[in-house]
């Protein structure tokens, strides 16, 4: 239970950076990079002397570091861009909703039982991302009459509106489809690649790998002169870096210290971590939780109870 409660305050405390980053104008990216750097060096300073010649001997783990360094340092972009457009809660609904896809390709892969509960729960879930990422723009008295008078001012506008909707919507399932792939990705390798590398430095070089990913990208801005290294970036990178680590070792962590199956062990940790993030929101930056985002929480909610008593 302890690795699930360090990894629930880790990841909330990820939202929480996101959203004050636009605050303190720090340059999103550039902390991503930064923070990834910081977590590989924590972890490799912490656990390093657990790396044995037999890690190198057996390498069948070597190509999901790769994996993970891309699905990484892709998502927490994401991440980071959807909790400044779209808000703590809702972002954080779409990164631990996203178990609909871990519980489904487990399904698949380990030839787990089908039950009611199990498709009630995806089904719940999908539900439940939908409703809370979906936004509509009406249009005031005023402006429906200025459409009128100018038709290619409507055209305008709704291409405007349409495209903004489109990018917000499509970053979310991104978010969705993404971390659902992620978690499955730790928990295969946790189960079946990790006997000769401890979980500690496996995390630690899937991070540094989407620090090297995320560090060629932005030299080649910089060379290319589209953007400058900004000294902030520095420390708003460690003070993510840290927290991102053991949120990634301790989810890990937590398939093998506890006596719950997996999916059980992601769907605690999930629920916890909506209710988190979803009260830093409400507390922190006034987030407001309407009749719509509401009704989509419950339906989240109800999708984690059924992946709970599914077992």
């Amino acid at each position: 239970m302890f690795s699930i409660l360090i990894s629930v305050l880790a990841t909330t405390w990820i939202f929480i950076l996101f959203k004050l980053f636009p605050k303190y104008g720090v340059n999103t990216f550039q902390a991503i990079v930064i923070n990834y750097l910081t977590a590989c060096v924590c972890g490799v300073l912490l656990y390093g002397n657990t790396l044995t010649n037999a890690a190198f001997e057996h390498t069948s783990w070597m190509p999901f570091v790769f994996l993970c360094g891309i699905l990484f340092i892709s998502l927490f972009y994401l991440m980071g861009i959807s909790s400044q457009r779209n808000g703590v809660s809702i972002t954080s609904v779409a990164v631990k909703m996203s178990m609909a896809i871990s519980m489904g390709l487990m399904i698949v892969l380990y030839h787990e039982s089908i039950t009611s509960l199990k498709i009630g729960g995806i089904i719940f879930a999908i539900l439940g991302v939908i409703i809370m990422s979906y936004e509509k723009s009406p249009e005031s008295f005023r402006e429906k009459i200025d459409d009128d008078r100018n038709p290619s001012l409507v055209s305008r506008k709704l291409s405007g509106r349409n495209s903004s909707l489109i990018s917000h919507h499509s970053i979310l399932f991104a978010i969705f489809l993404g971390c659902g792939l992620l978690d499955v990705v730790l928990n295969y390798v946790q189960s079946f690649h990790l006997e000769h590398l401890s979980t500690s430095l496996f995390s630690a070089f899937g991070l540094g790998m989407a620090g090297v990913f995320g560090g060629i990208v932005l030299l080649v801005n910089i060379l290319r002169k589209k953007e400058k290294f900004e000294k902030k970036s520095i420390l708003a990178g460690i003070l993510l870096g840290i927290p991102n680590y053991f949120s990634i070792y301790y989810l890990i962590k937590s398939y093998s210290t506890t006596t719950w199956s997996d999916s059980t062990v992601l769907a605690v940790l999930n629920v916890t971590t909506v209710i988190t993030s979803t009260l830093a929101g409400l507390l922190l930056f006034k987030e407001k939780l309407n009749l719509q985002k509401s009704i989509g929480l419950i339906l989240s909610l109800l999708a984690i109870s059924c992946f709970y008593f599914a077992k």
